[in-house]
């Protein structure tokens, strides 16, 4: 059998052994480390005809770029949202703010609303997959187009870079 047809999804095959030694914390035990090895394999042989394919990454560095974001707008975040709850909630402007996305791969809007979810101070709220309609709701916003453009900079357009979308 060829290694492709043994790791079927090598990474996934990876997270399982790593996630099952991590759960016994016990590494030095050969017994846990075969039925890792044995997981690890046979799991995604067994229901891989129930996953997509994994999309291909187009840029690895994209990636590195979009999770880079992703990072230090949940820092700056949380300073954001404490200065807001900390000053005056009159100066709050709520807002529920809907955009159409042009990515088309899953995953890539997955990973679109969960950063955006992840950053304190907004939360995607809604994906119609029909219409490709994204709304989140802005803890405070006073210029909804410019919201629309920094997602759509910040990550839209990166995980296009990402997915080759």
């Amino acid at each position: 059998m060829t290694p492709k047809g043994w790791l079927q999804q090598p990474l996934l095959s990876l997270v399982l052994l790593a996630s099952w030694l991590l759960l016994v914390d016990d590494y030095n035990s050969p017994g846990h480390w075969l039925f890792a090895l044995v997981m690890a394999i046979a799991l995604p042989r067994l229901l891989g005809h129930w996953w997509q394919p994994f999309p291909r990454i187009a840029s690895w560095g994209a990636l590195a770029v979009f999770f880079w974001r992703g990072l230090t707008d949940i820092i700056m975040g949380n300073l954001q949202v404490a200065r807001l709850a900390l000053g005056s909630q009159a100066q709050l402007e709520p807002v529920f703010v809907s955009f159409k996305t042009e990515l088309d791969s899953e995953l890539a809007v997955f990973m679109m609303l969960s950063a955006i979810s992840l950053a304190p101070g907004s939360v995607s709220t809604r994906f119609d997959e029909d219409t490709r309609q994204v709304e989140v709701h802005a803890l405070h916003c006073s210029d909804q187009d410019a919201l629309v453009e920094e997602i759509r900079v910040r990550y839209e357009r990166q995980l296009q870079k990402v997915f080759a979308c």
